[in-house]
């Protein structure tokens, strides 16, 4: 079995506001595979987005480790974290955060434009992407002339135009209508099929939860469950996320 792409080990992230300490993450442990779809589910407050901005470098943890594709990320330099991020994760948030000024196509080369590389050399990637997502006709057009459907698969393909190992999308539908929803939902599955990205999801949507092969859930800033609604191709002989394995 390969290498666990996320290993998170006593993760601990708090807090102090106006002389108070909270304790937002208490001493989560998950393990992610590689090519593994996982969604994050919990109640309001429970610490699934900043278990999310921990995992993807955009916030440090009070205390624990969190492991990347075999290397720890606490404690290293800021400038090794933005290329980390830069390099092998993508994110996809409830507000696309594109760049109003710049069309679709340009929004998706930005990455790779960031990293130093051409625009020649992103923008046959760029536009295979948003082919792929369901905008090869709207490669011209700037966000404001956009759905907010569209607005948000430009920012799927964005994620994913320099084939980062990890895709983190925090409530990646929670702005759309349940139509809109549900083809962005067919979308994360076929990108996994296609690029074998690993996907972790924070999400409200319980259809859209039980429709992943395994669901974390939170509460109170710990892991409250951590099941398999259906085991990953190439696990058929893995037992469930909340079972130990058998002994030998």
């Amino acid at each position: 079995m390969s290498e666990p792409l996320v290993v998170v080990e006593d993760l601990h992230k708090s807090f102090v506001h106006m002389g108070r300490k909270l304790e937002v993450l208490r001493g989560i442990d998950v393990t992610i595979g590689q090519g593994e779809i996982v969604a994050i589910v919990g109640p309001s407050g429970a610490g699934k987005s900043t278990f999310l901005h921990c995992i993807g470098t955009l916030d440090l943890p009070t205390s624990g480790k969190i492991r990347l594709a075999g290397e720890e990320l606490v404690g290293l330099p800021s400038w090794r974290l933005a290329a980390i991020r830069n390099k092998t994760i993508g994110f996809v948030f409830q507000f696309h955060h594109l760049l109003p000024e710049f069309n679709a196509l340009e929004n998706v080369m930005m990455p790779g434009l960031i990293q130093g590389k051409s625009r020649a050399a992103m923008e046959g990637p760029a536009k295979e992407l948003l082919t792929e997502v369901g905008l090869g006709h709207r490669v011209t057009h700037r966000p404001g002339e956009l759905s907010g459907g569209e607005q948000q698969r430009v920012a799927l393909a964005r994620a994913l135009v320099l084939s980062p190992k990890l895709l983190l999308a925090d409530e990646p539908t929670g702005n759309l209508d349940s139509a809109t929803s549900g083809a962005m939902h067919e979308l994360f599955f076929e990108i996994n099929r296609k690029h074998g990205t690993t996907i972790v999801v924070v999400t409200h949507n319980p259809a859209f939860a039980e429709s992943m092969p395994r669901i974390v859930s939170l509460k109170d800033g710990t892991v409250d469950s951590d099941r398999w609604v259906s085991k990953p191709t190439g696990a058929e002989d893995a037992p469930p996320a909340d079972e130990p394995p058998a002994e030998a």
